[in-house]
């Protein structure tokens, strides 16, 4: 589908020195796709903020807590891998 749009010249000059002339659309297309991809993010971040209690999820309290919690969670994964591995 083709669409117009207006951009800033200084806009349009950074994109074609980048990319060039030719692949303008692409390099837009390309943009537009990921920001659209990180509003959907925020909106699901946004729309889910508060459903962990750390009342439920202790292990979730602090930076400290999370960090011990990945560690433990990537570990067991590892001594599982090793499981069927051997």
């Amino acid at each position: 589908m083709r669409a117009h749009i207006v951009l800033p010249d200084e806009l349009v000059e950074k994109v074609d020195s980048l990319v060039g002339k030719r692949k303008r659309s692409c390099f837009i297309e390309q943009a537009v796709t990921e920001k659209l991809r990180k509003e959907a993010l925020l909106e699901a971040l946004n729309h889910t903020a508060g459903a962990l209690s750390s009342e439920e999820h202790p292990e979730w309290e602090t930076r400290e807590k999370v960090a011990n919690w990945v560690t433990e969670s990537r570990q067991e994964k590892e001594g599982l891998r090793g499981l069927e591995s051997g």
